[in-house]
């Protein structure tokens, strides 16, 4: 069991529920603040109380949150799709659908859970569940992603991604139109205060920042390039969401709405990483690697499309100057 974490009742905190203090102050979800304090692992001036307790000005909340078990991530045999690989790293094409990384409600199934299926020696990083991890994709998202193999390479290109020298860009499909063709956003990240399974624009959150270039514009939604300055959980769609234009399909931020009318599957939002540019640690040649628009992207793009010139490439993203050096 780790330290008690002690939570004052501030004036402003007065009147919140229980299970909202505990999440937005332990940096736990609200599920898992209802789970604490079911299990009595939460006493507000040592009492137990309900989820429901609305917390009063001067009062003491105690949380003690269980230290996380360790648990062995085994290999299993699940396909991949390997853009490149060497003796000091792999670039993986990933799908829409899969798991980075093992943790509570996905612990199998994951890309890591793959790669030590095929036998791929990767990097000791802080949790074995996270091991060669460079950086991360979200669930539905699909694209590149960097993984290291040696501990040497992990090393650097972790700080190469810190100083913002790995080139990242994204394709994504945005509800509504850019005010111009260009936009930066730079509004700071955080835990939503409201529903900690999800990110916010929060007031000293950690620095985001995200240039937008709008490729194409359609009837009722833009397509856009996206280049991550830093690499905050969810940053594109929650820098999306917050100038009021979404991903399409993103159920979580607001976008996911009318997927019908752009011919988008369920449960997928329109954003993938489809390249990146890196120096590579070992030979230091500089590499770039693209990912066209797998299918299901590729038949939404078309069934918004009004320009058969853009419907009839094979690779969209090459007509539309995606992957130029502009920006």
């Amino acid at each position: 069991m780790s330290e008690p974490h002690r939570i004052p009742v501030a004036e402003a905190d007065a009147g919140e529920r229980l299970d909202v203090l505990v999440a937005r102050r332990s940096d736990v979800s609200r599920t898992q603040a209802a789970t604490l304090i079911a299990t009595g692992q939460v006493t507000v001036d040592d009492r137990a109380e309900r989820a429901s307790f609305r917390v009063e000005a001067g009062s003491v909340v105690t949380v003690r949150v269980p230290e996380r078990t360790a648990r062995e991530v085994l290999g299993e045999e699940i396909p991949l799709q390997i853009v490149h690989e060497d003796e000091d790293l792999l670039v993986v094409d990933k799908a829409a659908g899969m798991v980075v990384h093992p943790a509570p409600g996905n612990w199998t199934g994951t890309l890591v859970n793959a790669l030590k299926g095929r036998g791929t020696t990767l990097a000791a990083t802080t949790s074995d569940d996270r091991a060669g991890l460079v950086h991360r994709l979200d669930k539905e998202t699909s694209g590149l992603l960097l993984v290291a193999k040696s501990e040497r390479a992990h090393r650097v290109l972790a700080k190469a991604l810190a100083e913002r020298r790995i080139q990242r860009r994204y394709v994504a499909l945005s509800w509504g139109h850019l005010a111009e063709d260009r936009l930066t956003v730079d509004r700071p990240i955080g835990r939503d205060p409201n529903d900690r399974t999800k990110m916010a624009i929060v007031e000293g959150g950690r620095v985001a920042k995200t240039d937008f270039l709008r490729l194409a514009r359609f009837a009722s939604c833009d397509l856009l390039r996206a280049h991550l300055h830093t690499g905050r959980t969810h940053q594109i769609r929650v820098h999306l969401a917050s100038v009021g234009h979404p991903v399409v399909g993103d159920d979580t931020y607001g976008g996911g709405g009318a997927r019908r009318t752009v011919g988008l599957p369920p449960k997928r939002h329109f954003l993938h990483a489809a390249s990146i540019v890196f120096t590579h640690p070992g030979t230091q040649e500089r590499m770039a690697f693209r990912s066209p628009l797998p299918p299901e992207l590729l038949h939404s793009l078309r069934t918004v499309a009004e320009d058969p010139d853009l419907i009839a490439q094979a690779d969209p993203l090459e007509y539309l100057a995606f992957y130029g050096s502009d920006g």
